[in-house]
C-alpha cells in the first residue's frame, strides 16, 4: 500500500494523466473527492492536495482537462470539504461539553500543532493553513472546536479555497506548456511536494530546539 501510494505522489503526473485519459469526465469526480477527503475528513490528513492541484492545471494546459469544470469542481471541493470538517468539530464540541468522551482516532500532536498554529495566526489561519499539509486539514476542526462563529469561518473558508486552488491551478496551467516543466514534471512535482512540508519541518525543528534552549 506504502509503494502504491508514493507511486502515485511521486508520478502523478503520468497517474493522473492516465486516468484522465482511460475515464473521461469521471476525472472530475475523482478529483472533487480527493481534495473534499483531504480538506474534509480529518483522519486522512495525508492525500497529495497541493501537488494535485499543481498537476491537474498542467493537464488543462495541455487540453486534457477544461480549466473552468476543473476550478468550479475543486473550488467546491475545497470549501466543501472544509464546511464539513468545521461541522465533525462542532458535533465533537457538543459531545464533549456534554461529557463524552474524546476522539481517540484523532492524533493528538497534529491536533496540538493546529491549536498552536491558531494561537500565532488567529483566525486568519483558517487562509493560511490550506498551505500547510496536514494543518489545513484539521484547521477547521479545532476552529470548530474554539467556537469560532460559522459565519466568520465561512467568510475564510471561501476566501482560502478560492486562494489555494487559484494559485496552484493557475501556476500548474501556466507552466504547463513551458517546454523544461513539461520534459520535468515529475522533478517540480517532488519539489512541490518538499515546498509543501517545508513549514512542517521548520516548526519541527522550531520546536525541537527551543525545549533543548529550555532545558538547557
Amino acid at each position: 500500500m506504502l509503494q502504491a501510494a508514493s507511486g502515485w505522489i511521486f508520478h502523478l503526473d503520468t497517474r493522473l494523466a492516465a486516468f484522465t485519459a482511460a475515464h473521461g469526465a469521471w476525472v472530475y469526480l475523482m478529483l472533487f473527492a480527493v481534495i473534499f477527503v483531504e480538506t474534509g475528513v480529518v483522519l486522512l490528513p495525508f492525500l497529495p492536495g497541493d501537488s494535485l492541484l499543481f498537476v491537474s492545471g498542467t493537464l488543462a494546459a495541455g487540453g486534457a482537462l477544461h480549466l473552468a469544470i476543473l476550478l468550479i469542481a475543486v473550488a467546491l471541493a475545497a470549501i466543501g470539504g472544509d464546511a464539513a470538517n468545521f461541522a465533525a468539530g462542532t458535533i465533537m464540541r457538543k459531545h464533549l461539553a456534554a461529557g463524552g468522551a474524546g476522539a481517540r482516532l484523532i492524533n493528538q500532536r497534529h491536533l496540538d500543532r493546529t491549536r498552536e498554529f491558531f494561537d500565532r495566526h488567529g483566525p486568519q489561519a483558517i487562509i493560511l493553513a490550506r498551505f500547510v499539509p496536514v494543518v489545513r486539514t484539521f484547521a477547521p476542526f479545532v476552529a470548530a472546536l474554539g467556537s469560532m462563529h460559522f459565519g466568520r469561518f465561512i467568510a475564510y473558508n471561501v476566501c482560502g479555497g478560492l486562494l489555494w486552488v487559484g494559485l496552484l491551478v493557475g501556476t500548474g496551467y501556466k507552466l504547463g506548456n513551458v517546454g523544461w516543466i513539461r520534459d520535468h514534471l515529475s522533478m517540480v512535482l517532488i519539489g512541490v511536494v518538499l515546498l509543501s512540508i517545508l513549514p512542517g519541518v521548520f516548526a519541527w525543528a522550531k520546536q525541537k530546539f527551543g525545549r533543548r534552549r529550555a532545558t538547557s
